[in-house]
């Protein structure tokens, strides 16, 4: 087993993006819009100091 395969976010991720992948095109793009930019927030969160609140 890898250490993807033991990390719960790497295999809700792996189950989001297929359920994207099999939507209709228009629906797959503004899926895709909406999951970068909310690993893009989480991102961004991981970068402020403890006891910081955005």
């Amino acid at each position: 087993m890898t250490s993807q395969q033991n990390n719960p976010d790497v295999a809700v991720l792996g189950s989001r993006l297929t359920v994207i992948d099999e939507q209709p095109l228009e629906q797959r793009a503004a899926a895709f819009v909406q999951l970068h930019d909310e690993l893009q927030a989480r991102l961004e969160g991981a970068d402020l100091p403890a006891g910081d609140v955005a």
